[in-house]
């Protein structure tokens, strides 16, 4: 898993300001919907919108937003359905990417999402083409307060469950079994670990180095089809200087 860093993408992504809380609220929204019709509005019997909600409160969205989207999901007839949708293909200097999306009109979405593969130096592949590239794992983020050691941190997530781990300045990356997730993210909370996320993410298996022309542009790239309304995850193998 050397050279992927979730957080590093989530800082990039939090970098942007605050304009963009609204578009993640509504991403978030949409996520829950998803749950809700496919397992029903109770949490603690409906583990994906458990999974969901800590996700919204990890991206500070208010219970009152959060309650909102559960009975709208929940109200007979009303709210929209949307499919799950992935997409794959490549970018600039052949990075893989994948394009997580919920929608409820297939052909505008997958046309937005080529119209940028095409703009940034990148294309559009079949389904199949670079997901064999990616494991999908769950993906716990520790906060590394400098209170907590490398050492005691790894030896209580191994214990928890968890299959690896990498360090940075600011977290602690723990992976597991994307079955396992929740269940090795709540022993840890438990533990005493100051939890910022946890979610189930494809993780490549190894990385492309790109020079700085075209990370910019790469970048540029992932910036525009994250601001797109119907994709929910990008996913790639690029390292991010």
């Amino acid at each position: 898993m050397s050279g992927h860093s979730k957080w590093a993408n989530i800082k990039h992504k939090k970098a942007k300001g605050d304009a963009a809380k609204a578009n993640i609220f509504t991403k978030i929204g949409r996520e829950i919907a998803v749950a809700v019709k496919n397992g029903g509005p109770d949490p603690e019997t409906n583990s994906k919108l458990k999974d969901v909600i800590a996700k919204a409160r990890s991206n500070n969205m208010p219970n009152d937003n959060i309650t909102r989207s559960i009975k709208k999901a929940s109200g007979e007839g009303s709210g929209i359905n949307y499919e799950e949708m992935m997409y794959e293909g490549y970018g600039i200097g052949g990075v893989a990417v994948l394009v997580e999306a919920l929608t409820d009109n297939k052909n505008r979405t997958a046309g937005d999402v080529r119209h940028l593969f095409d703009k940034f130096g990148g294309s559009l592949g079949q389904n199949g083409c670079v997901s064999y590239l990616f494991d999908r794992k769950g993906v716990i983020i520790i906060d590394n307060d400098g209170k907590i050691t490398e050492d005691d941190v790894m030896e209580s997530a191994i214990e928890c469950g968890a299959e690896d781990m990498q360090t940075s300045e600011d977290v602690f990356e723990i992976y597991t079994d994307s079955q396992d997730l929740s269940n090795v993210a709540k022993e840890l909370e438990a533990k005493g670990y100051n939890i910022l996320s946890y979610e189930v993410e494809m993780v490549p298996q190894n990385t492309i180095k790109l020079s700085a022309e075209q990370q910019a542009r790469f970048e540029k790239m992932v910036d525009a089809m994250d601001d797109l309304d119907d994709v929910q995850n990008i996913y790639h193998n690029a390292e991010i200087e």
